[in-house]
């Protein structure tokens, strides 16, 4: 109902003590339950006598359900909850399928380059050509003038 962490409940114990002394702590303690059961003890009343005049069509009627929060989760969202998950699991099933093809596809570079050599053509007349394919060429980087910037 609260949410108070020990952080906050060990300031407003110490709060309390300045506030009300250490004398009158334990009775203003006592006080505050009372009031607290008197509260529960009339909103437990009212909810008695509501089921009481709305009589048995209204048993299954949930005091919880009509806080508002509740209520929009409940009737609104609900029709959404399976739309969403749908479009989670078809998300799922696209981030593995391209998991799946980007390792195929490193697989199959990796394949290629190891299966890629190199191959030497001679023609009769004493001439002889090198063809690397692409794969295993080696990369050729261009010069760099920070100079020319």
């Amino acid at each position: 109902m609260f949410d108070i962490g020990p952080t906050e409940f060990l300031v407003l114990g110490v709060l309390a003590v300045i506030v009300f002394g250490p004398d009158k702590l334990p009775e203003m303690a006592r006080k505050a339950a009372k009031a607290i059961k008197y509260v529960r003890g009339l909103a437990g009343n009212a909810q008695n006598q509501l089921r009481s005049e709305l009589g048995a069509d209204f048993d299954d009627l949930d005091f919880r359900d009509l806080n508002p929060k509740t209520f929009v989760t409940k009737h609104l969202l609900s029709d959404v909850e399976p739309l969403v998950s749908n479009v989670k699991s078809d998300l799922d099933n696209i981030s593995s399928l391209s998991k799946d093809t980007v390792s195929q596809a490193s697989t199959a570079i990796a394949d290629a380059k190891a299966t890629a050599t190199r191959k030497e053509i001679s023609t009769g007349h004493g001439v002889t050509a090198t063809v690397v394919p692409a794969l295993a060429a080696p990369t050729i980087r261009t010069p760099f003038d920070p100079d020319a910037t």
